[in-house]
C-alpha cells in the first residue's frame, strides 16, 4: 500500500473518530454540554449518567461503530489480505487513529471521551473473539462492583492475555499494541483511580435517574 494511501486512510479513521456523538447529542436533544457535567468526558458513560438510558446507548453504539468503522476502512484495498498479520497490522494504526480522534476530536475543540467505546468497536472490527472476552471481563466486572471505569481498566489489562491466548505467540504486534493500550487506558483513568482509592467514585446503575434531572 502507498503511504499516501495510507495517510488518507489515516485521516479518514481520525475523522470518523472525532465525531463527537456525547457533544453532538447533548446538545441538539438537551441544550447540555456533557463536558460541563459529571466527569467531564464526552463518553457514552459520561452521557449515560447527566442524560439518561437512551441517550447514553446511543452514544456507545455510535461510538463503538466509529472504531469498527475505521478498522474496516482496509477492506477497500485489494492488494491487502484480511486475515493476515499485515492486514491486522494496519488494522490497528487505523483504530489508533479513530481512537486519537475521539479523545481529541477536531469537531469539538479537541476535548473528547476517553476511546474505550471507540477502541473496543476497533477491536470487534480485528478480532471479535477477543473484544467478546474483553466484553466479558468488562461486563463481569461492572457486575460485581459497579464501576465502569473499573470494568474499562480491568477489559483492556486481559487484552493481552486473551491475544496470547487466541493467537500464541505469533501475533507480537497485536500482544505489544494491546499491553500499550492497557497502559493508555490505565493513564487516563488516573482520576478515576484516586476516586476508587477515597470512594468517591460513582456507581453504575440502570435505576438511577439522570444527574441532568435533578438539577
Amino acid at each position: 500500500m502507498e503511504n499516501n494511501q495510507f495517510f488518507l486512510l489515516l485521516l479518514g479513521a481520525y475523522l470518523l473518530g472525532s465525531i463527537p456523538s456525547a457533544v453532538w447529542i447533548g446538545k441538539a436533544f438537551f441544550n447540555i454540554d456533557v463536558r460541563q457535567h459529571g466527569s467531564g468526558n464526552a463518553g457514552a458513560s459520561n452521557t449515560l449518567r447527566i442524560l439518561g438510558k437512551p441517550a447514553g446507548i446511543t452514544v456507545l453504539i455510535i461510538d463503538l461503530l466509529k472504531g469498527l468503522a475505521a478498522s474496516s476502512l482496509l477492506f477497500f484495498v485489494d492488494e491487502l489480505l484480511p486475515g493476515t498479520q499485515e492486514f491486522r497490522k494496519y488494522q490497528l494504526f487505523l483504530g489508533l487513529a479513530a481512537v486519537l480522534g475521539h479523545v481529541f476530536p477536531v469537531f469539538a475543540g479537541f476535548k473528547g471521551g476517553k476511546g474505550i467505546a471507540t477502541l473496543l468497536g476497533m477491536v470487534i472490527g480485528i478480532s471479535w473473539p477477543v473484544a467478546l472476552l474483553c466484553i466479558a471481563v468488562f461486563v463481569s466486572t461492572v457486575w460485581l462492583s459497579k464501576y465502569i471505569s473499573l470494568g474499562s481498566m480491568m477489559g483492556s489489562a486481559f487484552s493481552p492475555i486473551f491475544v496470547r491466548f487466541i493467537y500464541g505467540s505469533g501475533e507480537t504486534f497485536f500482544l505489544y499494541f494491546c499491553l500499550a493500550v492497557a497502559a493508555m487506558v490505565i493513564y487516563l483513568h488516573r482520576s478515576n483511580i484516586q476516586r476508587l482509592r477515597t470512594g468517591t467514585e460513582s456507581k453504575f446503575s440502570f435505576s438511577k435517574k439522570p444527574e441532568i434531572n435533578n438539577n
